[in-house]
């Protein structure tokens, strides 16, 4: 019984870290864009978003162990914001160009 009981312990954990990325990613994508492309989408203002994923983070953080329990609402709110207001956000986020990339500019000017 023990061996089964430490599998699921680590399959808990597993679970648990994977939560814990989706929600520091969450957190960081609503961080990333500007408040008036939360406006344009017609969302919640970047400031909630900012402050559900932020908790989710926190929560996420505390019950990496208890995934199940509310950590499962933290996955949800992270899911919600990925799955929903994230790709109507990046529509009217400003698109940022680095080095070569679509511009039809190479590192040391144009082709």
């Amino acid at each position: 019984m023990t061996a089964i009981h430490s599998l699921q312990q680590l399959v808990m954990l597993v679970l648990g870290l994977a939560a814990l990325g989706m929600e520091i990613f969450a957190f960081v994508e609503a961080v990333r864009y500007p408040a008036a492309a939360y406006a344009a989408a017609e969302k919640l203002t970047k400031a909630g978003w900012v402050g559900i994923t932020g908790v989710a983070v926190l929560v996420g953080f505390v019950s990496v162990n208890a995934v199940l329990g509310i950590g499962l609402i933290a996955v949800v709110a992270s899911g919600v914001f990925l799955a929903d207001v994230r790709p109507a956000v990046r529509r009217y986020a400003p698109r940022r160009r680095g080095k070569g990339g679509p511009s039809g500019r190479g590192p040391y000017g144009s082709w």
